[in-house]
């Protein structure tokens, strides 16, 4: 009966006389409750006896997040939590709970062993201690975001290798402890890694990916946001060895090249996101192989990739229909053509929403014109693009009136007032 024993639902009977009570059988309230909030269920619980029996019953406590109170909930309330849920307990989001500890997450650990999903971003009192506790008793875990937990290192992943071989999704972002010792130990004993969030650690060398492109064929999404010291030689061996990688970031790896592109293009044709911001040795002729064998490329940031050209917008147009979104902001050599090459293709028409123009300086009202042609398109971006004109904005939202479009204008200096004391307006920014 879903946690309530025959026992408890005679005393419910015999102890409440409420008509939505008599009418309804037990269990089918249970099963409406099992669909309410957090907050809802505390509520219901003051209703009546019998109302709290089945509202506080584990069984409607699979899901919980407590973001929303995350200034309110210490130690004690986790314990509390896993005391009450016990098995049932599969999902739980302390996400900001910054007063959250070792000690509490002991207790939860050793009650909720059925967990599966488990979020301890911005928990920054959590240490090497809570993993080697969750490896201990939470053998089922498949999910866990450890974000900005900066006493997390290396004993964690080989705690966590050990006794959560079930692991999926790993966020170890800002966790700048973490080496490529760690990431071997991790890799070796979670062969099932899907996702595995890299972003600051800045430690992390190319060993740390050979050691995934040995151990996790399985892998479909890694970022490795400003992982400055990742060259080519660690990137293509992952390529070698992830076939299956949907979702690549390596924004901010500035010694990347055009020999990563090629084997992305040659080694992982399923890419669907590419986040390749301030990667600025790459050129055309990486993305040409990589637009030529990444038919499923839906978003691609290329912001401050300065040696691209029109070129990648070509091939971009002719081979990737599914694209959405495209950030080409301090691109400086995309000009209006590029621009016309690809608001004329399938992908243009079809499927584009978001173009990312800032700090093009060759782009002009002519570029537009052109996306007139995109009919899916949401959103411009066109800060500093200094040729572009107010009244070919009026001419696009007039074509496209649900777009948005957002520019700047330098500030224009009002004239000096004939008798010389009247106010001075300024007309400074304006955002379309």
């Amino acid at each position: 009966m879903n946690g309530i024993t025959k026992g408890r639902f005679e005393v419910f009977s015999n102890s409440d006389e409420a008509p939505i009570n008599k009418k309804l059988p037990k269990e089918l309230l249970l099963r409406i409750f099992s669909y309410l909030d957090v907050i809802t269920l505390c509520r219901c619980a003051q209703v009546s006896k019998a109302w709290n029996v089945l509202a506080l019953d584990g069984s409607n406590w699979q899901k919980i997040d407590l973001f929303n109170f995350q200034t309110d909930i210490e130690g004690r309330v986790v314990e509390n939590i896993s005391k009450r849920c016990g098995g049932f307990l599969r999902q739980l989001s302390l996400r900001g709970c910054l007063s959250v500890g070792d000690a509490s997450m002991k207790t939860f650990s050793q009650n909720c062993r059925n967990i599966e999903v488990l979020n301890l971003n911005g928990c920054t009192k959590i240490t090497d201690s809570t993993c080697l506790s969750l490896s201990k008793f939470c053998c089922k875990l498949k999910q866990l975001d450890l974000t900005s937990c900066v006493s997390v290192s290396n004993h964690s992943l080989k705690a966590l290798s050990d006794g959560c071989r079930m692991l999926e999704m790993l966020n170890l972002s800002w966790c700048d402890q973490i080496t490529r010792d760690g990431i071997e130990a991790l890799a070796r004993g979670c062969n099932n890694l899907r996702a595995l969030f890299l972003r600051g650690c800045t430690q992390l060398e190319d060993g740390a990916l050979k050691h995934l492109q040995k151990h996790c064929p399985e892998l479909t999404t890694i970022n490795m946001q400003s992982c400055s010291q990742i060259t080519d030689d660690g990137l293509v061996s992952l390529c070698r060895g992830c076939h299956k990688l949907q979702v690549l970031c390596i924004s901010g790896c500035s010694n990347i090249t055009d020999a990563s592109l090629t084997a992305l293009g040659l080694n992982c044709p399923r890419l669907k996101i590419l986040e390749a911001a301030r990667c600025s040795q790459v050129t055309d002729a990486g993305f040409t192989v990589l637009a030529r064998n990444c038919h499923e490329m839906e978003k691609m940031d290329l912001e401050e990739c300065i040696l691209v050209t029109d070129n990648t917008l070509v091939q971009l147009a002719i081979h990737c229909p599914r694209l959405q979104a495209l950030s080409l902001s301090h691109c400086e050599l995309i000009t209006d053509d590029g621009i016309r090459a690809l608001s004329s293709s399938v992908c243009g028409q079809e499927r584009l929403t978001v173009v990312e123009l800032d700090n093009c300086p060759l782009i002009t009202d002519v570029t537009l014109e052109h996306l007139k042609n995109c009919h899916r398109l949401e959103r411009i971006e066109l800060y500093d693009c200094q040729q572009v004109t107010r009244a070919g904005i009026k001419r696009i939202r007039a074509h496209l009136p649900e777009i948005k479009v957002h520019a700047y204008f330098a500030p224009v200096t009002p004239p000096p007032s004939v008798h010389g004391g009247g106010q001075r307006l300024c007309r400074c920014c304006i955002i379309l």
